[in-house]
């Protein structure tokens, strides 16, 4: 029972990544596009306020023709809760527009945005990346 525990968690992994994971014909023929990736571990008790927040800004992001997040919901493993993967840019019209939505949908912003976010917050950590991509595409690059 033991051995087939430890052999089934890297096989699930390696299926959820596959499942989640572009076609490689597809990642070969579209350039790598510039992403925020977003963890974050919620403060205790904060979780559902958190998740309510997210589906709002999903909300604003739609009415201002910005795909939602990505979420990824912890289930085993480090110490994070929810990671949020979405685009780094966008057109100023696209800015516009989400600022408008935010308004309008009573969402916090500046310095208010950091204070009702954060009552959320535990810790978090976001980076900026590149892709998909395959690790020939980016050998190509270094030619």
């Amino acid at each position: 029972m033991k051995v087939v525990a430890l052999f089934a968690r890297p096989a699930l992994l390696l299926a959820a990544c596959a499942a989640f994971a572009l076609p490689p014909a597809t990642r070969a023929a579209e350039p790598p596009s510039r992403k925020l990736v977003e963890i974050y571990r919620i403060a205790p008790g904060r979780h559902l306020e958190f998740l309510q927040m997210i589906a709002k800004f999903d909300e604003a992001s739609k009415a201002a023709g910005i795909p939602p997040r990505d979420l990824y919901v912890h289930q085993d493993g480090a110490d994070w809760d929810f990671m949020l993967i979405q685009d780094a840019e966008h057109t100023d019209e696209q800015s516009a527009k989400l600022g408008e939505a935010m308004t309008r949908l009573g969402l916090p912003r500046g310095a208010h945005f950091f204070i009702e976010f954060r009552r959320n917050v535990a810790e978090h950590s976001d980076t900026f990346v590149e892709g998909p991509t395959t690790a020939g595409a980016w050998l190509e690059k270094l030619k």
